[in-house]
């Protein structure tokens, strides 16, 4: 019997969990997925918005600001890259000038403190490469951009070692209400506890239906991206929007934390909770799309693409708080942006639902840092000698284009949650992000994972299941 039950590994499950991990209770966190930030977390813009576009008065306009706010601390204590680099909303007619006010006065409602409205030769000034069409634009101090596989990966790791247990490889298919609380079925058995937190992402209206009578629609909203070489990072300092329409932000163009350059997203509306397949018309979009916000925009060097899914709620708001009739079952549903700004909020927010409802005990000792995988990225010669002397993997090379070592592959297979498959070394080296896009390193990544888990070649897998990366060959032979 456990005392909390999350249903969802993304940020926002990663967030409540590591929240509740500050009190004495037994928390589990179930996973469909063979690893966290497998579904809407590993697919979206890096963003940490500063809370000017969502209506005032609103659950996304509150939980952004303050999510804004604490990201930069959170960043520190977890060791995840982090950059305030601004933003812009640039605005291409005089007559929709009006818009900008409207966004600089939401802001301003929603507490977003150095909102200006540039026009005129200021503008180069500001962002030097955006398009001469641009007619006015908002300048936003406080934007950032982070990493969100780090952030999920770290929110995650620091709860595991706070003691909250995760379940990966567990989809659930049932949740009954029992006199103890809910009995959840799930694809490795049943699983009683007291309380369930559903943070299951486009997902989370299905096991919302399932206890309550007062039904939830979750639309997967689908946006594609094109990721360009590192080459063209510098093209942009500041995140650059275009005016928001009904469907979202809009295609943007942002530096990333890495040093690359992002394009994207599209937004439309999907039944295919599962549908992150890339389009060619998708692609093009976003490349006409984005053309329009910076002249000379260097698309030749972009070096893949990739789609997410995006978790709307029919009313446009997160959807946040216990079930009316479904006592001690929480959702945390319809986080779509700004969710991942917000998802330090939300963590504190639910935390605080279910602690004030069972009033559990405060741990005397949580362990609030954590250390990201140990690289040679940005180290002085002096400083790699030494990690060389004291590991020696950390003089083979493994990933060219992202200057990844065997050391750091080593660290992130064997750290807590530690990578089982090509994705998840991935996401948290970076090993197979570069231009080559694993063209060149997969074969010692496979090589490595094979041996540090004690399997065989033909079961190391892209991203669990059935992903297999090798097949038709006689293992005898190699």
């Amino acid at each position: 019997m456990y005392d909390v039950v999350i249903i969802g590994a993304g940020v926002t499950g990663s967030a409540v969990a590591r929240e509740l991990s500050r009190y004495e209770m037994n928390i589990c966190v179930v996973e469909k997925e063979e690893d966290v930030c497998c579904g809407t977390s590993k697919a979206n813009s890096g963003i940490v918005h500063a809370g000017f576009d969502a209506r005032p008065g609103s659950l996304k306009a509150g939980l952004n600001v303050q999510g804004s706010r604490k990201m930069a601390r959170l960043a520190r204590e977890l060791d995840i890259p982090y950059r305030q680099n601004g933003s812009i909303v640039i605005c291409f007619e005089e007559a929709k000038l009006g818009e900008l006010e409207r966004l600089k006065s939401n802001g301003q409602a929603n507490g977003v403190s150095g909102l200006e409205i540039i026009t005129g030769t200021r503008m180069k000034g500001i962002e030097p490469n955006i398009s001469s069409r641009v007619k006015g634009l908002l300048y936003v101090p406080s934007g950032a951009i982070i990493c969100p596989f780090k952030l999920t990966m770290a929110l995650a790791e620091n709860a595991n070692v706070n003691g909250v247990e995760f379940k990966f490889d567990t989809g659930v298919s049932g949740i009954e209400k029992i006199a103890s609380g809910y009995l959840l079925t799930t694809s490795c058995g049943m699983i009683k506890t007291r309380s369930v937190v559903n943070a299951a992402g486009v997902y989370a209206d299905t096991f919302h239906n399932m206890v309550s009578d007062d039904k939830i629609e979750i639309l997967a909203r689908k946006g594609e991206y094109c990721l360009l070489d590192k080459k063209a990072g510098n093209f942009i300092e500041r995140t650059v929007f275009q005016l928001p329409t009904r469907l979202g932000k809009g295609v943007l163009v942002t530096p990333t934390v890495h040093g690359n350059l992002l394009i994207g997203p599209t937004a439309y509306d999907t039944p295919d909770k599962e549908g992150t397949q890339t389009t060619a018309a998708g692609v093009r979009e976003v490349i006409m799309k984005a053309g329009l916000s910076a002249d000379d925009l260097p698309l030749r060097q972009v070096i893949t693409s990739f789609a997410g899914l995006r978790a709307h709620a029919a009313h446009d708001d997160f959807i946040i708080g216990e079930v009316e009739g479904a006592e001690g079952f929480f959702d945390v549903a319809g986080i779509e942006s700004p969710g991942l700004s917000s998802a330090p909020a939300i963590g504190e927010m639910v935390a605080d639902l279910v602690v004030k409802k069972y009033q559990p005990v405060k741990k005397k000792r949580f362990i609030a840092e954590r250390r990201d995988v140990v690289g040679i990225a940005g180290k002085s010669m002096d400083e790699i000698n030494q990690l060389i002397q004291n590991c020696p993997e950390y003089g083979n090379v493994i990933c060219r284009c992202e200057s990844i070592t065997e050391g750091e592959i080593l660290d992130a297979i064997h750290r807590p949650l530690g990578a089982k498959s090509l994705d998840g070394v991935k996401r948290r080296t970076r090993a197979g992000m570069g231009r080559c896009q694993s063209g060149f390193c997969a074969p010692g990544v496979i090589e490595i994972l094979a041996r540090e888990r004690k399997l065989d070649r033909l079961e190391i897998t892209k991203s669990g299941r059935e992903s297999k990366m090798l097949s038709g060959y006689d293992k005898d032979q190699l």
